[in-house]
């Protein structure tokens, strides 16, 4: 094995094990979080502020074999390649995967939702980001008009209100919650995602408004309101569209 060496990098940590480097970055959290991101296979390890580095590089090394095999797992998987937003492509809907018709016509551009297709109306001409801003938009006013409905029904199980609900295209995390605002964000990629998904994120950004922290407070408002809420993580997490392994 070869030595472990660290370096301070901005503010992130790195500790090299093999031919592994994985990030670390201190935090205030009483346990230590390991992920391998889904799309890279680079290693990221959050720990608590008050452990030292020796103690973060032992925790590493034990976990060296399950680093391994997921980053194995991965390249048996193959990448996702870039999306073209061309014909025969494969795009996800409510955890649904449909092909991609691209249909050129001189007409305001739209986008059409059929059995097994979605079909994306454009103009002659459109360029790739284009085509990806128009099929964006479509999956944004989807979420818009599913998530009035989903939130009132929690708001009466959970007996909270929540006075406003965004979505933005985020890269570390489903959701976050401003609970003095009582603002929830959700992120655009969830419309891709199977709609209990979806409301999983959306119950979890809702029990911040009673339990700020990840705690055994919040675990057990989450028992309590959604009992299969570890089942619906787990797919969420599993999802080929998914890009990263992210926080909750």
């Amino acid at each position: 094995m070869r030595s472990l060496n660290s370096r301070i990098k901005s503010d992130m940590l790195q500790i090299q094990i093999e031919d592994i480097t994985v990030d670390v970055v201190k935090k205030n959290i009483k346990n230590v979080h390991l992920k391998v991101c889904l799309s890279t296979g680079s290693v990221r390890i959050s720990a608590p502020s008050r452990m030292d580095l020796d103690a973060i590089r032992n925790f590493a090394i034990s976990k060296l074999g399950w680093i391994k095999k997921q980053q194995a797992k991965l390249k048996e998987q193959g990448a996702e390649s870039p999306r073209e937003y061309s014909n025969k492509e494969s795009h996800y809907f409510n955890g649904k995967c449909y092909q991609l018709k691209v249909v050129e016509r001189e007409a305001a551009p739209k986008v059409l939702l059929k059995h097994t297709t979605i079909e994306l109306h454009v103009r002659p001409g459109t360029s790739r980001d284009k085509r990806r801003s128009i099929l964006y938009d479509w999956y944004r006013q989807q979420l818009k008009e599913m998530l009035p409905e989903l939130i009132h029904k929690w708001e009466q199980k959970m007996g909270v209100q929540v006075k406003e609900c965004r979505i933005k295209k985020m890269k570390t995390r489903w959701g976050t919650c401003n609970i003095q605002a009582k603002r929830i964000w959700l992120n655009l990629e969830l419309a891709k995602k199977p709609v209990e998904c979806l409301e999983f994120i959306v119950v979890h950004e809702m029990v911040h408004l009673f339990e700020r922290k990840h705690n055994a407070r919040f675990v057990a408002y989450m028992d309590e309101f959604m009992p299969r809420w570890r089942f619906n993580k787990e797919v969420l997490n599993r999802a080929q569209v998914c890009q990263e392994q992210l926080s909750y």
